[in-house]
C-alpha cells in the first residue's frame, strides 16, 4: 500500500486544526477496493503539529476527525459516554444502532463496500462483548474495522467492577492488534496506529479499549503523531526470483488454474488479473470472498470452487497440473478433504500474509507479497517468458473443463409441490437489480443461492460472511454499505432464520435515512441445518422449523411496517418480477419483501462435509462423470 507522504500529513494536521473532517478529501479517499490508509505514519512530522487542551474524549474525536472518518457505528453507556459529549458537535456522523453486533456489521459492511476502514463503538462489558462476534467476523474475512470500546477506570480494572471485561484479552485472538490506553496523551497516536494497522499488508480488525478516567483526563491533542510499531513492515512487492519461476511454471503447465480469493479484492487487483488471465488463457475460479473479481460472464471463469461451487470448477482444481493461489487460503470449504485435494497439482501460492502459505497445503513456489503487486509483475514475467519460449496448448484442459460445463450448468427445478422456487426468486432479483447493485447475503442457502444465481461482474457488489458464517450479517452489512454507497441500490437477501437476529437495525435504517432493501427468503425453517437433515440424519428435521410459514410468526410484513419500513409478501412466481420492481421503485424508506418459498428446495452441487471433491454430487442421487478418461 502507497504510504501518506508528507504533504499528505501536512493536509491532515490543516484539518485537524480547522476542525474539519468531512469525507472525500483526497488525503482520506482511498484507491477503489483498497482500504484507506492512516493519516499518519512513521515519517517525518510536519513542522508545524496541530496542538490543543482538550479532554482524552475531545482528543479521541479530533483522532477520528484528523483521520477522514466520515461515520461511525455505535450505542452509547456508561464507560463510553465521555467520548459522545464532543461526538455531539463533531463532523463525524454516529449512526445510533439497535445492538452492538450490528454496529460492528455496519462498520464491516461500510469497509467492504468502500474500501475504508470502518468504525464501531461500544461501552464496557456487555456492550464491548456483543462486538465479538462482529470482529471474529471480520478478523476471519481480512476487513478493516476498527472498534473503540469503553473500559471501567483504571484503578477499577481487575476488580469486577460494575460492566467490567476484559475485552483485550477475550478479543486477543480474533483482532490484528488491540490496545487498553493508558493515558490521554497517547490517544492520538494509538488510534493513528490502530487505522495503519488495520488497513495495511492483510487488513483486519483492531480494538482500542479505553478507561473511563483516560476519556474524562485532561490531555494535549497534537497531530500528526509518529507511530510506533517496531517490526511491522508488510511484505508488499514479491521476490524476483519466485516470480520469475512461477511464470515458468504457468506458460508451461498443461492443466494450470488461476485460484482467485478474496486478498486480490483487497489489493484492488481485478484489472491486473483479468489482464493475466487473458494473457494467459488459464481457466479462473473464484471462491467465495471473491465473487466479482472477475467477471463471472467471462469465456475464462469456470465459477465458485469448493462445497457449493460449479462442477468445472471442482473439477478443474482437483485435477489441475498447477495451481496459482492469489489471495487465497485453501479454506476446507474449497478443499474438501485436505489430503485428497489436488494430488497431481503444483502449487504457487501468492498472499500478503506468510502464515497462511504452507499452513493448510504446501506451496512449491511461496509468494510473499501484495496481490496487486504480485499480479503486475507476473504479467510482466510471462511476457518475457513467452517471448523466449512458446506456451504450452491448452486446448485439450479446455475441451475437458468446456464439456463439464455444458452437462453440468448451473441450475434448478422447479418445486413439485407448486411452491415459489428460491432460486427463482434470487435469479430474477439479480437480472432486474442489476451488476450495478451490491448484494449482501445472511448465511445458509439463501447465501449459496445468492452466489450462484446472481451474475456478479463488477468487484465490491458481493459482500458476505464467509470465513465465520455469521447468521445476523446481512442486515447491519447491507445497512453500513449502503452508508458507505448511498447512491448504489443495495439488497439484502436474507433467510428467515438469519433475518430474526438483527431485523431490529431495519429501525435504525428508518430513522436515519437508510433505504436498504431485504428479500427474505423465507422457507419456514433453517435451510441449510434441514437441507443436512435431509442428507446425512434420516430426515430427522430436529428443531429446524421456525414457524414463519405454519403459523406466520412472526408476519414479515408486519414487522418491516412496525420498523418504520414498507413491507411486501410475494408467494408466487407470477408475482415476483412486479414485487422485486415495486421495491425497486421506493427509495424514501427501506423495503422489506417476504418471498414464501418451498421448503424442500436444496443447495447443488455439492461436496460433503469432510469427504474428497472427486465425490461431488451434481444434484441428489447425480454424480457427475469425473473420470478424465470418461471425458
Amino acid at each position: 500500500m502507497t504510504r501518506p507522504t508528507p504533504e499528505t500529513l501536512a493536509h491532515s494536521a490543516r484539518r485537524a486544526r480547522s476542525g474539519t473532517g468531512a469525507a472525500g478529501d483526497s488525503d482520506s479517499a482511498a484507491r477503489p477496493g483498497r482500504a484507506a490508509p492512516a493519516a499518519a505514519t512513521t515519517e517525518t512530522p510536519v513542522r508545524e503539529p496541530a496542538t490543543a487542551q482538550v479532554s482524552g474524549a475531545g482528543s479521541l474525536v479530533r483522532s477520528l476527525e484528523a483521520l477522514g472518518v466520515d461515520v461511525v457505528f455505535g450505542i452509547p453507556g456508561g464507560a463510553i459516554l465521555p467520548a459522545y459529549d464532543p461526538l455531539y458537535d463533531s463532523t463525524v456522523r454516529h449512526i445510533l444502532v439497535r445492538h452492538e453486533q450490528g454496529a460492528g456489521h455496519a462498520a464491516t459492511g461500510y469497509a467492504q463496500a468502500t474500501g475504508r476502514v470502518g468504525v464501531c463503538i461500544a461501552t464496557s462489558g456487555p456492550g464491548a462483548t456483543n462486538l465479538v462476534t462482529p470482529i471474529a467476523d471480520a478478523y476471519m474475512d481480512s476487513v478493516p474495522i476498527v472498534a473503540i470500546t469503553g473500559q471501567v477506570a483504571r484503578p477499577s480494572i481487575g476488580t469486577d467492577a460494575f460492566q467490567e471485561a476484559d475485552i483485550q484479552g477475550i478479543t486477543l485472538p480474533i483482532t490484528k492488534h488491540n490496545f487498553l490506553v493508558q493515558t490521554a496523551d497517547e490517544i492520538p497516536r494509538v488510534l493513528a496506529e490502530a487505522f495503519h494497522l488495520a488497513a495495511t499488508g492483510r487488513p483486519g480488525p483492531v480494538l482500542v479499549d479505553i478507561p473511563k478516567d483516560v476519556l474524562q483526563a485532561p490531555a494535549t491533542f497534537s497531530w500528526p503523531p509518529a507511530l510506533d510499531l517496531p517490526g511491522y513492515r508488510p511484505t508488499l512487492h514479491p521476490h524476483g526470483k519466485q516470480i520469475r519461476e512461477a511464470a515458468r511454471l504457468m506458460t508451461g503447465a498443461r492443466r494450470p488454474i488461476l485460484y482467485v480469493g478474496g486478498g486480490v479484492l483487497k489489493a484492488g487487483a481485478t484489472e491486473g488479473l483479468r489482464k493475466l488471465a487473458e494473457q494467459t488463457g488459464i481457466p479462473v475460479v473464484t471462491t467465495l470472498m471473491a465473487l466479482g473479481a472477475f467477471p463471472d460472464s467471462h469465456r475464462q471463469h469456470l465459477g465458485m470452487p469448493g462445497m457449493h461451487g460449479t462442477v468445472s470448477a471442482v473439477y478443474g482444481l482437483q485435477k489441475a497440473d498447477l495451481i496459482v493461489a492469489l489471495g487465497a487460503r485453501f479454506d476446507d470449504r474449497v478443499t474438501g478433504r485436505l489430503d485428497s485435494f489436488a494430488p497431481d497439482a503444483t502449487v504457487v501460492h501468492a498472499d500478503i500474509d506468510p502464515a497462511e502459505i504452507g499452513k493448510n497445503r504446501h506451496a512449491d513456489v511461496p509468494i510473499v507479497g501484495d496481490a496487486r503487486h504480485v499480479i503486475d509483475e507476473l504479467i510482466a514475467a510471462v511476457t518475457a517468458e513467452q517471448a523466449a519460449h512458446q506456451s504450452v496448448d491448452l486446448t485439450d484442459w479446455w475441451a475437458q473443463l468446456d464439456d463439464l460445463r455444458e452437462r453440468y450448468p448451473l441450475g434448478f427445478e422447479e418445486p413439485a409441490d407448486g411452491t415459489l422456487s428460491p432460486q427463482y426468486v434470487i435469479k430474477r432479483l439479480g437480472e432486474i437489480a442489476g451488476p450495478d447493485a451490491i448484494y449482501v447475503a445472511g448465511v445458509g442457502q439463501h447465501q449459496m443461492w445468492a452466489s450462484q444465481f446472481i451474475s456478479y461482474e463488477k468487484p465490491h457488489t458481493w459482500l458476505n460472511s464467509g470465513g465465520l458464517g455469521t447468521m445476523g450479517y446481512a442486515v447491519p452489512a447491507a445497512m453500513g454499505a449502503k452508508v458507505g454507497k448511498p447512491d448504489t441500490t443495495v439488497w439484502a437477501v436474507d433467510g428467515d432464520g438469519c433475518f430474526q437476529m438483527t431485523n431490529q437495525e431495519l429501525a435504525t435504517c428508518a430513522l436515519e435515512g437508510i433505504p436498504v432493501k431485504v428479500a427474505v427468503i423465507n422457507n419456514g425453517n433453517l435451510g441449510m441445518v434441514r437441507q443436512w437433515q435431509t442428507l446425512f440424519y434420516g430426515e430427522r428435521y430436529s428443531n429446524t422449523e421456525l414457524g414463519t410459514h405454519k403459523h406466520r410468526i412472526p408476519d414479515f410484513v408486519k414487522l418491516a411496517e412496525a420498523l418504520g419500513c414498507v413491507g411486501l409478501r410475494c408467494e408466487n412466481a407470477a408475482d415476483v418480477d412486479k414485487t422485486i420492481e415495486a421495491a425497486m421503485a421506493i427509495n424514501d424508506a427501506p423495503v422489506v419483501i417476504d418471498f414464501v418459498v418451498g421448503k424442500d428446495a436444496m443447495v447443488w452441487p455439492m461436496v460433503a462435509a469432510g469427504t474428497s471433491n472427486d465425490e461431488i454430487m451434481f444434484a441428489r442421487g447425480v454424480r457427475p462423470a469425473f473420470d478424465e478418461d470418461e471425458l
